[in-house]
């Protein structure tokens, strides 16, 4: 059965279609990851593979709702997952993001990773609110 993790919600400082647009394009996420965390990434248009460490995990969208969600689902990982993006109005040129992610853990996997999961989706919601009031 499959662990469902919600993150927290952020007002991002840009219009729902922006940011969607940001983020329909998987070439874009090597743009996002800051220097101090890259790591070999091969991108399109629909799919991206990350390597770091020896581990190779790729994604692919599997669904566009223009402007307000994409879902995105691994490619033959380990672990099934998928993550859906969320683009609600957030009122005056404004997103209300949030995002959703369900994962296939054992027990061991969820004891493990299981929290770090949401405190993960959390952390990428505040970074890109904190981004988008610098600019």
């Amino acid at each position: 059965m499959a662990e469902h993790y919600t993150s927290k919600h952020g007002i991002v400082g840009r219009s729902q279609a922006e940011l969607f647009m940001a983020f329909t394009d998987l070439r874009n996420f090597k743009q996002m990851v800051p220097p101090d965390k890259q790591v070999a990434i091969e991108a399109d248009f629909d799919s991206l593979t990350a390597t770091a460490q020896g581990m190779s995990i790729s994604v692919r969208v599997a669904e566009r709702h223009p402007y307000d969600l994409i879902v995105i689902e691994d490619k033959d990982a380990p672990i099934h997952f998928s993550v859906k993006v969320h683009f609600d109005d957030g009122g005056a040129g404004r997103t209300d993001f949030w995002i959703e992610a369900d994962a296939e853990l054992n027990g061991i996997m969820k004891l493990m990773i299981g929290g770090k999961i949401r405190e993960a989706l959390d952390k990428v919601v505040d970074g890109l609110v904190e981004a988008s009031a610098k600019f």
